[in-house]
């Protein structure tokens, strides 16, 4: 069968079974007939591609969870694939908040850092136990994006949730306005009980425009002083080596968020991680000892794969 007839029904698969979709809204979106879209999906049953997930058979094959966690030390948990890279991320973002929600209980420090999938995830979580959720990172505007301030007030919302906010943005223009806002009573509060988390959700970025929401708001000079250091990546605002280790570079006095050390002394830190771009950086957050399960799209996945010798 040809290959791009099997790529559709996939993606049609997702439309339909994972996306609520119906079939004339498939139909209209993807200028199909109902009657095409029906018997992609029939065949799609048919021939494997739909069955308790979605994936094409190749991709059933690729099974790389086990092998992953095997190499790394850490559950990792992929996400289904989608050959479109916004849907791709939106299953990303489910299969976090799956991931969360299997492991929030209640009394629990909950630490919710922030990046565009973490706040889509959190639209798929409508209610935890009781617990306290800790903001994390002060807030990082992003165009077309929501920020960490908005994504707090979205568990203020939830029934025996209590909050503890961040009022600052993530970075700032110089180290002593960073140090103020820290010893802001409220922020400290927030930022001290980072120190006794049960569970953190965080997003590891590759140090690329495309694969940091960071990176692209430095300036120039920003950019080039944290050239001198070898970048694998960051988290929550902090730069680290291959090795997982913290880069000092000048940006991070000038951070509002918790550090990684902290981090580290959490029980359970689930990470996601999206892109091939941000490959490099996953293993080094595990090797900083600072992430303990890896929730991954299909494409950071193979990357991971790649870079560890899992086949």
């Amino acid at each position: 069968m040809d290959p791009d007839e099997l790529v559709l029904m996939r993606d049609v698969s997702v439309d339909f079974h994972l996306d609520g979709k119906s079939k004339v809204e498939i139909a209209n979106e993807r200028h199909l007939s109902r009657f095409r879209v029906a018997r992609l999906l029939n065949t799609a049953r048919e021939l494997g591609i739909v069955r308790i997930s979605i994936a094409l058979p190749e991709e059933a094959a690729e099974d790389l969870s086990d092998p992953l966690a095997e190499a790394m030390g850490v559950p990792v948990i992929i996400a289904p694939s989608h050959s479109e890279p916004q849907q791709r991320r939106d299953l990303l973002a489910r299969t976090l908040a799956r991931a969360v929600r299997d492991r929030v209980r209640e009394g629990m420090t909950v630490g919710i850092s922030w990046s565009r999938t973490i706040e889509a995830a959190a639209r798929h979580i409508d209610r935890l136990p009781p617990c306290e959720v800790v903001q994390l990172v002060g807030a990082q505007p992003v165009e077309g994006s929501g920020d960490s301030l908005e994504l707090i007030q979205h568990f203020k919302g939830l029934a025996g949730v209590r909050t503890w906010p961040i009022w600052a943005p993530l970075t700032v223009r110089d180290a002593t306005t960073a140090a103020g806002l820290r010893a802001q009573p409220q922020i400290a509060e927030a930022l001290t009980r980072a120190d006794s988390l049960d569970l953190a959700v965080v997003a590891i970025g590759g140090w690329t425009p495309q694969a940091s929401t960071v990176y692209p708001t430095l300036s120039a000079a920003d950019r080039a002083a944290i050239e001198a250091h070898a970048v694998a990546g960051e988290c929550s605002g902090r730069l680290f080596d291959a090795d997982g280790r913290e880069l000092h570079a000048p940006l991070e006095e000038r951070v509002v968020a918790v550090s990684l050390d902290q981090l580290r002394r959490t029980p359970t830190v689930i990470a996601c991680g999206f892109g091939r771009a941000t490959a490099a950086a996953a293993r080094a957050s595990v090797r900083g000892g600072f992430v303990g399960v890896l929730v991954l799209d299909t494409e950071c996945a193979r990357g991971l794969a790649e870079l560890t010798g899992v086949r």
